[in-house]
């Protein structure tokens, strides 16, 4: 299924060799590289244009965002930028290093002991690639309605502060601020470590919440006891271990343990036994490793380039459905609410992250979501304590769950009982779009599956999000946010080269970027719909999402070469670093692309520009030590060199102009948290207009739901309620 089969898309200069491009190639478009010169001449052909120098710079080169939209003015246009084509900061110079110390992700990853590093490859830029390919479809949607294309704007500072929420939760509600902790994840509560050296690598692991990770937890347990080492895990009661609560002198006993037992264990066994026993553990994979990877390969995941070297194909699977959509089905509306997916209707049984933020995306541009939940297996975020101000004993007071589940109403359903049905089956004829994100085979077991759902409502497009997709040998797998990131080679090339992988250790990776894949492809299957009638499945892999981010290193792999951790070097760039100025912990970032910027630097410090930057790291390193960082920042930026400090999530909040401008924080009302900032949906579109609105509690909308789009009677919602079916 090709959705932009036919459609013409223009890649200004170096997005043409960016994620972007990838992902509109992959939905079937024809990607056009061209240069400013011809640009004008090419438009008026154009469905599309994507660039990467944002409207000042292209308004320099003469050609005004009006001028345009007047040779245009059905095209839909989209700028990723570091900073965003608005705001006091629009013009600075950045790129990916830059835009990650800028955005609060490069302050949490690596060591405590050194500088901040940079993730492996493009992560930032990666993310908002995908975050402008949401913006694009959600366009095209409202292009077919109105007749008006319209520029799409992203900021990849935006989109790297959008992953920090459990920071921005810490410190509006705690004042606290979260730290590089190398190997670990930090929850705001609690830092839990999560990489393992193995006898001959290293491997992924976390011990898992609640319900959620009992079985898994209690399989490593098991697997400790077994090889005869000392274990503090046995006995404990899973069901009720709760991370971020943890006595963290228990939790030091307890790593100490698992350290232990690691080490005694190779990459083999935690990808056969471990697998088996169904611990959450994975082997922290190379790029050669991926490109040998029996899932992938049974999945057909791979391509060939005109070389017969392999490469990454898709970004999602998407199937279409053998009917077209009928027009008798439940047509009841919620009040239609503004936004470029406005009139769309969207049934959600997400938990966790990614079905949330999924759906959040959709609701935040329009559409009308109603979120199925049950307070019997309560999502992760209503439960998980990370704030003073929330309690275990609520599902309805974490500000986690609030920033992932904007703009939705809930209807809590057991659907375990068969009454259910009797509100569930009229809203599978209202809905136009379908999605989870529960493991493979969850949702046939409810018959919800793909092929069910068609047979009521032909037209439908199902959503599906995992860790190893819907099919494959490890499609019913375990897996989390680590997992996509250890298998596909990410983990393995972040860190310095003489250490340990690190990871980001409080902003998720896969877990946010996979929903805006899978927002895009939603989108063009909504436009696919249009044109033909059909629906289709979509099926997302949060694994072949974050190898297609490991795209450069996985063709490097295929060509014989052997890609490593470089810290914040980067092959391409001429220079750049991370250098430690005047204050505690006080660190700016600087990208130098060409030998001419290392000039520009070293006129502005008084070095001598004929030394390579090797040989005066030294001095440069003294230099930056004698500055305060921001005041630092201001000055290189006006001598044109791309320079960040590496901020924290008080800076953003608190002090950043550009993040204030793109409003990156939306102030919503909440009855039991009140008024606070909620991360946006980083997308600004040129003429969209979009009104998220608050999270709601567990079962907030169900009797409305019921009797508005049911169409049941008061007695018989009564008689549900006393069965426990709105539970």
């Amino acid at each position: 299924m090709s959705p932009l089969a036919g459609m013409l898309v223009l890649a200004l200069g170096s997005a043409r060799d960016g994620a972007l491009a990838r992902l509109l190639t992959s939905f079937g478009a024809r990607v056009k590289p061209v240069q400013l010169p011809t640009l004008a001449d090419e438009l008026p052909r154009a469905d599309f244009l994507i660039e990467g120098m944002g409207l000042p710079a292209l308004r320099r080169a003469g050609l005004s965002r009006e001028q345009i939209e007047h040779i245009n003015p059905r095209l839909i246009h989209v700028s990723v930028t570091t900073f965003g084509s608005e705001g006091p900061r629009a013009e600075w110079h950045g790129g990916e290093l830059v835009a990650s110390a800028m955005g609060g992700t490069l302050r949490v990853t690596g060591d405590i002991d050194r500088s901040p590093v940079k993730e492996a490859l493009d992560a930032c830029w990666f993310h908002a690639d995908m975050v402008g390919a949401a913006g694009a479809m959600a366009a095209l949607v409202e292009l077919a309605n109105t007749g008006r294309g319209q520029h799409v704007d992203v900021s990849v500072q935006e989109v790297a502060f959008s992953r920090n929420v459990n920071g921005v939760l810490v410190w509006q509600f705690d004042r606290r601020k979260l730290h590089r902790v190398g190997g670990a994840l930090n929850y705001g509560r609690a830092t839990v470590r999560c990489i393992w050296p193995l006898a001959d690598g290293f491997c992924f692991h976390t011990l898992m919440t609640g319900r959620f990770g009992a079985p898994a937890n209690q399989a490593l347990s098991d697997w400790i006891d077994e090889a005869g080492l000392s274990n503090p895990l046995r006995g404990v009661d899973w069901t009720r271990y709760n991370r971020s609560t943890l006595d963290p002198q228990t939790r030091r006993e307890w790593e100490q343990a698992i350290e232990a037992f690691f080490s005694t264990r190779t990459r083999e066994e935690i990808s056969t036994d471990g697998r088996r026993r169904g611990i959450n553990a994975t082997v922290v994979a190379e790029p050669s490793d991926v490109l040998a990877d029996s899932h992938l390969k049974a999945r057909n995941f791979w391509t060939s380039d005109a070389n017969g070297k392999r490469k990454p194909s898709r970004f999602v699977s998407m199937k279409e459905g053998s009917q077209p959509a009928q027009p008798t089905r439940n047509n009841a509306r919620l009040p239609e609410r503004p936004g470029p997916l406005k009139g769309l209707r969207v049934l959600d049984f997400s938990w966790a992250l990614v079905g949330s933020i999924t759906t959040k995306v959709l609701g935040d541009l329009g559409c009308d979501i109603i979120k199925v939940e049950t307070r019997s297996r309560p999502c992760l975020s209503r439960i998980d304590v990370q704030v003073n101000a929330s309690r275990a004993d609520s599902f309805d007071d974490k500000p986690w769950f609030a920033h992932l589940n904007t703009s939705k109403r809930s209807l809590a359903l057991d659907l375990k009982l068969p009454h259910s049905r009797d509100v569930l089956d009229p809203l599978l004829d209202w809905a136009d779009i379908v999605v989870e994100n529960f493991s493979p085979g969850t949702m046939a077991k409810l018959g919800l599956d793909y092929a069910s759902l068609q047979k009521r409502n032909p037209g439908v497009i199902m959503v599906s999000g995992s860790v190893f997709g819907q099919t494959g040998p490890l499609a019913e797998s375990w897996g989390v946010d680590g997992t996509g990131a250890a298998l596909s080679g990410r983990t393995f090339l972040t860190g310095w080269p003489d250490r340990n992988p690190v990871i980001p250790g409080a902003v998720p990776y896969g877990d946010v970027i996979v929903p805006y894949v899978m927002a895009a492809a939603t989108a063009a299957a909504v436009e696919h719909r249009r044109r033909t009638g059909k629906g289709c499945h979509i099926d997302a892999a949060m694994y072949e999402i974050c190898v297609q981010q490991m795209h450069e290193a996985i063709i490097s792999a295929e060509r014989g070469n052997r890609p490593v951790r470089n810290g914040n070097d980067d092959p391409k760039i001429f220079h750049q670093g991370v250098y430690a100025t005047a204050g505690d912990d006080q660190w700016i970032a600087i990208t130098l692309p060409a030998q001419s910027d290392w000039q520009r630097l070293c006129t502005d410090a008084n070095f001598n520009a004929e030394q390579s930057p090797r040989d005066a790291e030294p001095a440069l390193k003294a230099w930056f030590r004698q500055h305060e960082a921001h005041v630092l920042m201001e000055r290189l930026q006006a001598a044109g060199i791309a320079a960040g400090v590496v901020q924290d999530i008080e800076d953003l909040i608190e002090h950043d102009p550009q993040i204030a401008a793109r409003h990156a924080l939306m102030n919503l009302e909440h009855p039991l948290l009140g008024a606070f900032g909620h991360v946006r949906t980083p997308i600004s579109f040129s003429a969209a207009v979009t009104s998220p609105y608050r999270a709601p509690s567990i079962g907030e909308h169900s009797l409305a739901i019921a009797r508005d789009l049911c169409g049941l009677s008061a007695s018989r919602i009564e008689e549900l309620e006393r069965l426990g079916v709105f539970r």
